[in-house]
């Protein structure tokens, strides 16, 4: 017997989890049906594959070789499904990732949108943080991702959709305190407030944006999300960059919240629809591109005029 998709498949979930259960809850079978087939496809290449331990579970080197396989085995599955399901443009099934700075604002219009278009478009959306998005398109796991470039991987295929600009958010109070800051590398850190690390929008206001790369930190990295930071500087606890997508829902949820822009150029981030480079493309991506950028391009002449003197 020779092994199969579903073993690759259940060998990779065990070998991202690092635990059986936490696999299988993954892959959505029982404990011992992925047990038994981890077994299986170690008898049938004749090989150790994992290293059994009390409290975790280690790839032994052959596992660590069969890993990479399997994954390139996996996504190039993925892309041949995907080049039969998009045959004829934005139809079928689309798995789409986006970052946790997009999706809450992009998402509910854009997907009012696909649903419009086609009603029998099956659209499945992630929400992660840019290195998991990377990962699970890379994998064949997602069809596309919206992120901020650039794209940390090669092999990938961006399409811009549009330029976020970044304002400085806080209490009418706290920006009062701070008028003279007209640029990013003006704002008092020890007032700075910003998302947990992990969080590309993080690291953007820190180096690209603010460049603040070579100042001394004194910043709280502690919020998982924009509008937890939102809420805290509409209260006067800090201040706190907003990108214009968020600028609707963000003020109108924080009605305390006050906005500035800074002067030109205006700090920004471009956002991405991204690809693999393997994956065919039959025109599915630009159509979704489209629809994103127009979904985005309400949002953003929204907050054309917030923050203006």
């Amino acid at each position: 017997m020779t092994m199969t998709i579903r073993q690759l498949s259940y060998f990779v979930a065990l070998a991202e989890a690092r635990s059986f259960g936490l696999a299988a809850r993954r892959v959505h079978v029982t404990q011992p049906a992925l047990s038994q087939q981890i077994k299986e496809l170690e008898a049938n290449l004749g090989v150790s594959l994992v290293e059994r331990l009390p409290r975790d579970i280690r790839l032994t080197r052959a596992g660590q070789v069969l890993l990479e396989r399997a994954r390139a085995i996996l996504g190039d599955l993925s892309d041949a499904e995907q080049a039969v399901r998009l045959q004829r443009g934005l139809t079928g099934r689309v798995s789409l990732g986006v970052i946790p700075t997009i999706a809450p604002y992009l998402l509910p219009l854009a997907l009012t949108r696909l649903k419009t278009r086609d009603v029998t478009l099956d659209i499945r959306v992630r929400e992660a943080q840019t290195a998991r998005l990377v990962e699970d398109l890379g994998d064949g796991r997602l069809d596309a991702i919206v992120i901020a470039l650039p794209v940390p991987r090669s092999g990938m295929v961006a399409e811009p959709l549009f330029t976020d600009r970044f304002l400085l958010a806080g209490s009418e109070s706290r920006l009062a305190m701070v008028r003279a800051a007209r640029s990013p590398a003006q704002v008092p850190l020890d007032q700075l407030l910003l998302l947990d690390e992990g969080h590309c929008l993080a690291d953007q206001a820190l180096e690209a944006v603010c460049g603040l790369a070579n100042r001394p930190m004194r910043v709280d990295l502690g919020a998982s999300s924009l509008s937890t930071l939102c809420g805290l500087v509409a209260e006067g606890f800090g201040l706190t960059f907003l990108p214009e997508i968020a600028v609707r829902t963000e003020t109108a949820a924080a009605p305390a919240l006050r906005l500035r822009r800074f002067s030109d150029p205006e700090p920004s981030r471009t956002v991405a629809l991204v690809r693999r480079a393997s994956s065919q493309d039959d025109g599915w991506m630009r159509e979704l591109a489209e629809i994103l950028r127009d979904a985005a391009g309400e949002l953003l002449a929204h907050a054309a005029d917030a923050g203006r003197d």
